[in-house]
């Protein structure tokens, strides 16, 4: 059942000294990292993913736009939530949100791009042109 708009997914994490700005090398503060919301909301589209993917295929990251618009501290727990906006041929638009009580921490877009798992695996293994 290949993936249709309206797909959702979630992942959650709760901040520790390993997802902050200072450790990521983002930036100097104990905060939790912008990298570490990315990862988050790619973690959330591919959720929204599981069980509609065709055999034989996957899907690799192409664009992530992200305003990341509020700190978030140690402890805290964050959940990004990513639903499938719209499916242009091979792409696939995902609408992002992470939240930390119920307060917008981060918003934006993550683009995946459905491929041939092991036509993908050649290309980097540099088999094929």
């Amino acid at each position: 059942m290949p993936p249709e708009p309206g797909l959702a997914g979630t992942a959650r994490l709760v901040v520790t000294d390993a997802d902050t700005a200072s450790t990521l090398g983002s930036g100097d503060v104990p905060a939790l990292a912008t990298p570490r919301v990315v990862r988050l909301c790619e973690q959330a589209s591919l959720r929204a993913l599981v069980g509609s993917e065709d055999e034989g295929t996957t899907t690799v990251g192409q664009r992530v736009q992200l305003d990341h618009l509020a700190p978030t501290p140690v402890g805290e727990t964050v959940e990004a939530e990513a639903t499938l906006e719209s499916r242009e041929g091979r792409r696939l638009v995902f609408r992002v949100s992470v939240t930390h009580d119920d307060n917008l921490v981060a918003a934006g877009r993550v683009t995946r791009v459905i491929v041939n798992r092991e036509h993908f695996l050649e290309r980097l293994r540099g088999e094929s042109s």
